[in-house]
């Protein structure tokens, strides 16, 4: 039985790449059955086995071992979340920032952080806000994050994060208006026809399907063309895992006096005495209290 990727769904058709094909080249897919009595939905991303039929289409038969799975969007196998920030227009959000942080760790991905419109820096002049970029790079660096600078109109980066990109399902997200599409067309030449000719086939604006789809480079990766994390509410997050999603608490968890120590007000708490030091940064620790409040909050209206 045949093996491929799906690469699009859309209206309960599947769109499967088969293993052998050439770029661009898919197979329409229905789902069988049995996946709705087991209440399992195929998502993009999803390895499958499929049988052909005789009107060229095919039916999905089996979904492959997930690696990951995102809710929103949903997309299985993404190993790399990509999320673009700008320093300016918009300014940096920090916290923003630090909240998709939290949901990547969560879902188990790697993260390559992209500071974006660096070539509005430059335009500006402005030594203070490119010491705060340094800063800022280094800061996320020693946490252990990769950080890129990057500007799609001067091209600064976008090789890199290309290369990055090769033979992984990824994911972009961030803030609204940060050059998302920007620099997906500079490291694709060509997309915007193609996502334009897309938008008019699906007739987008006129229903409110909001697909996902992904985007296939030419070094063997693909791009989770998608809404993005729409809502950032911590609904899948259970309060007690928010610690573990802050990759520079973890050596420091370990020697707190207190098993499932909050790191809020109980004594002995190593994090804190971390974060009064500066070992810790104060904005990631001053966040991580923000979230701690906005999941208590959630908690009590649910």
């Amino acid at each position: 039985m045949p093996e491929g990727l799906i690469v699009k769904a859309l209206s309960g058709y599947y769109y499967v790449k088969p293993d052998a094909a050439a770029p661009g080249e898919t197979i329409q897919c229905r789902g069988r059955g049995i996946f709705k009595k087991k209440g399992l939905s195929p998502l993009v991303g999803d390895r499958v086995v499929y049988a052909p039929t005789e009107n060229g289409e095919g039916t999905v038969d089996q979904i492959l071992p997930r690696e990951t799975e995102l809710i929103r969007p949903p997309v299985a196998n993404a190993k790399l979340a990509v999320l673009l920030f700008s320093l300016k227009e918009p300014d940096l959000n920090l916290q923003l920032l630090d909240k998709f942080l939290v949901h990547i760790e969560h879902a188990g991905l790697k993260t390559l952080i992209c500071l974006t419109k660096e070539d509005l820096l430059e335009e500006a002049d402005d030594g203070s806000t490119r010491d705060l970029t340094l800063k800022v790079q280094e800061m996320y660096r020693q946490i252990g994050y990769e950080v890129l600078i990057t500007s799609s109109r001067t091209g600064l980066g976008t090789e890199e994060v290309k290369s990055r990109l090769a033979g992984e399902i990824s994911v972009f997200s961030g803030q609204s208006g940060v050059g998302k599409s920007s620099l997906l067309n500079a490291m694709l030449p060509g997309l915007t026809l193609e996502t334009s000719e897309i938008s008019m086939k699906l007739g987008r604006g006129r229903h409110t399907t909001r697909h996902v789809e992904l985007i296939e480079l030419e070094n063997g990766g693909y791009v989770a063309d998608t809404p993005g994390f729409s809502q950032l509410d911590f609904l899948e997050l259970g309060i007690e895992e928010l610690s573990s999603c802050f990759r520079e608490f973890h050596d420091y968890a370990d020697a707190c006096k207190f098993r499932g120590c909050s790191h809020l007000h109980e004594p002995g708490c190593k994090v804190r005495e971390a974060a009064a030091e500066g070992v810790i940064a104060p904005s990631r620790y001053e966040h991580y209290v923000q979230f701690h409040e906005e999941m208590k909050d959630k908690k009590r209206r649910y």
